[in-house]
Order: C-alpha cells, then sequence, then structure tokens
C-alpha cells in the first residue's frame, strides 16, 4: 500500500493512551488543533477510546478503531484476564513481578511495553510517512506499525529517575527522532542516556489556545468568593505534584501572613487523595485547603483564580502552568530541576523553594506585595504560550516518496 493518502497527502499515525484531563494528553489536543490538514493527513489510535478530551478531537482527524488487547493495558490484570487477552495480563504480570525483584520502579513502563508488546495487533494501515509514539512505553509504534519515520515523545523530567538505563535506551534508540518537551527535560534525559543526544530535537508543549480560552469563560466557579484569596493547582494527586505537603505549607502561610481568608483548592484526581486529606485535618486547615476533584473543564477556575500555583516535586515542562499564563494569571512554582525553562522568574512567574517552610514565606512574600502579582500577571497576558510553531517542525520530518 502506498504512503500517500487518496489526496496524495503524507500519511501521519499517532498512537496515546486516551484522552483523559492530564498535560501530555491537552498537548496533543494542541498538536491536532494546530495542525496543517493541507500538507498531511493524520489516523490517531487510541489505546482506549474514553476521557474528557475525546470531544475536542478535530474532524479532520481520522480515529482509527479501538483495539480488545491495547484498551486493556493500563485495566487491572483481572479484566484483562476476562476480556480473553490472556497474553497481555501474563505481560502485565511479568512487568510488575520484574519491578518488584530489581526495585527499579521507573522502569514499569519500559518492562511492561517489553513484555505486552508481542501480544499486541498491528497499528493503522499501510505504511505511513511519519509515526509518533506520544507516550510510553513506546514499544507498540517501534514493533508494531509500519512507517518511514518514527519519532517518540519525552514528557517528564529523567534526572531523579530510578531506571535501568541500558534498557530504556534500547527503545529509545531505535527511533530515528525523540522529541523533547524543553532544554532541561533534554539535559535530564541525557544524564541517563548521553548516547542519544544527537537524536532530540525540542518542541515546546502546543497549546489548544482557542479551546483555553473559549472553556475559560463558560462559568463562573461557585467555590470562589471575591472576599477571599482563591490559590489554586492542577493535576493528578500522584507524589510528582506534591499536593500531600499543600496542607502544611498551607498552615505556614497562614501563621505568616495571619491571614484566614487564604483557600487552596486542589483540582484534580488520583492516589493520593487520601493522604493530602488525611493531612489537611493534621494540619487544622480543612477550611482553607479544598479538593475539587476532578471537573471536565477546569479553565474557568484557572481563569478566576487570584494565583496559580504549582508545588511540584518535579514536572517535565507543566502544560497547567503554561494554561494559566496564557489566561493571564500570576504563577508561582517551585524550585524543582526544570523550573528555569518553564517561566522567566521574577518577569512571567515566580520560583519558590521546594522546601514547605520557604514555599510558604516565598507565597508570603508575593501576595503581600500585590505589584508584584500585577506585574507577572501583565507580563504573562502580553506572550505568546502556543508553541505553535512545533508543527513546522513535526511536518519537517516528513519525507513522502
Amino acid at each position: 500500500m502506498p504512503s500517500a493518502s487518496a489526496t496524495n497527502k503524507p500519511r501521519v499515525l499517532i498512537a496515546m493512551h486516551y484522552l483523559e484531563l492530564g498535560g501530555a494528553e491537552t498537548s496533543l489536543i494542541g498538536l491536532l488543533q494546530e495542525w496543517d490538514y493541507s500538507k498531511a493527513d493524520i489516523d490517531l489510535f487510541l489505546y482506549s477510546h474514553r476521557g474528557e478530551l475525546m470531544k475536542h478531537i478535530p474532524p479532520h482527524v481520522n480515529l482509527l478503531p479501538q483495539k480488545r488487547a491495547y484498551s486493556v493495558i493500563e485495566s487491572p490484570i483481572k479484566e484483562a484476564i476476562t476480556k480473553g487477552c490472556l497474553g497481555v495480563a501474563f505481560g502485565r504480570w511479568r512487568a510488575k513481578r520484574e519491578v518488584s525483584k530489581t526495585r527499579k520502579w521507573d522502569s514499569h513502563s519500559e518492562l511492561l511495553g517489553r513484555y505486552i508488546t508481542p501480544f499486541l495487533p498491528s497499528i493503522g494501515k499501510g505504511t505511513y510517512d511519519l509515526a509518533i509514539s506520544f507516550l510510553t512505553p513506546h514499544h507498540p509504534v517501534l514493533h508494531r506499525c509500519k512507517a518511514r519515520c518514527k519519532i517518540c515523545w519525552i514528557h517528564t523530567d529523567y534526572t531523579n529517575m530510578n531506571l535501568d538505563a541500558e534498557a530504556e535506551q534500547a527503545v529509545w534508540g531505535e527511533y530515528d527522532n525523540i522529541v523533547s518537551i524543553s532544554p532541561s527535560v533534554t539535559e535530564g534525559f541525557c544524564k541517563k542516556m548521553p548516547a542519544l543526544r544527537d537524536k532530540i530535537i525540542e518542541i515546546e508543549n502546543i497549546i489548544p489556545e482557542n479551546l483555553v480560552r473559549s472553556q475559560a469563560k463558560e462559568y463562573i466557579p461557585s467555590e470562589f468568593s471575591h472576599d477571599n484569596f482563591n490559590m489554586l493547582s492542577v493535576g493528578r494527586y500522584t507524589y510528582a505534584k506534591n499536593f500531600d505537603n499543600v496542607p502544611d505549607i498551607m498552615r505556614r502561610l497562614i501563621e505568616i501572613t495571619r491571614r484566614k481568608d487564604l483557600h487552596w483548592y486542589l483540582l484534580g484526581y488520583g492516589g493520593d487523595e487520601p493522604i493530602i486529606r488525611k493531612r489537611i485535618i493534621e494540619a487544622g486547615v480543612e477550611a482553607n485547603v479544598h479538593l475539587l476533584g476532578k471537573r471536565d473543564n477546569p479553565y474557568p477556575y484557572i481563569a478566576e483564580c487570584d494565583l496559580y500555583l504549582q508545588p511540584s516535586r518535579f514536572e517535565g515542562k507543566s502544560i497547567a502552568v503554561r494554561e494559566a499564563q496564557m489566561l493571564g494569571r500570576p504563577v508561582i512554582i517551585t524550585s524543582f530541576v526544570t523550573a528555569h525553562s518553564q517561566l522567566r522568574n521574577g518577569e512571567d512567574g515566580l520560583i519558590v523553594p521546594s522546601d514547605n517552610a520557604g514555599c510558604a514565606q516565598g507565597i508570603a512574600d508575593a501576595i503581600t506585595s500585590p505589584g508584584i502579582l500585577n506585574s507577572i500577571s501583565s507580563m504573562a497576558s502580553s506572550r505568546n504560550y502556543s508553541g505553535r510553531e512545533g508543527i513546522d517542525k513535526l511536518l519537517s520530518l516528513i519525507n513522502p516518496t
């Protein structure tokens, strides 16, 4: 089958897990919405057809049918067995067992890909001009589709990852190019796998600006009171986001400022929710720290907050921070490794220490100096954060015959 479509345009395949709310998922929607469909067609293969962002797939995209084996990759092993995907269930069991033996927790994705891919069917139709694996594990696109050029994406900071670098390099190294979302992410990745530096190209997260701005106007959050100072963080309730330390930071912040009108809202979901709730009680900040849970549309909260906070332990490049800047909100982030590639400290955001005491003091200094927050907000409003130029870099990789 020829690589070009019926319209003689190049063909691109993009593989992704699903489209639930998340940074990588939002970035993919941005890519799909900003893509130039006059230059190349896109087939989108989702392992599972689920998620709040499904409705934002542009009509020009050809969404390929879901395949059962892929749909249970992240389901409980019991569900994979029930649905008759015994090979996937076995592969998942092997990956879980090996991680427990080696204790290299961050190698789970690589091991999962290694052991399940032999049991997965092929992806896509014919030979593509470009195939993109948008999220790990990258084995399926490497071994289960045909393409003249294959690239994969780095979405996270590898600096402190506990993984088997040799095994990881064997997979990443088979790709023609590796896309990194920032210089800091590149450096963290190359510390683990320096031999792959020449394969890396940098493409900023592509944010669907029209979607963000239009959805931000859909409603006014009822939880916010204009009599309070409303702070917001968006993300999954996981170790990386550091939301478990928010109650103690808030306790210290109230002590420093002596303000009871400070409210910190956490919008998201995830396994750390019981820990966060426990620590809210322990810190005695039940009236000031609020778990909003999951929202199909988080943008009105971002648009209406007085301050956006990203207190993460580590990040690749936070989409939520970019969205807050795009909506003109003042942003404060902690000093995680890639922080300086996220914003310009003192210009379109502030970086504060990562320890709880330093973080609380940094936030206190900012909110007691409204001129600083206003200046940051104004600077953010004047900048372009869409990352649209990344589309041209991707198109330049396509070499149709």
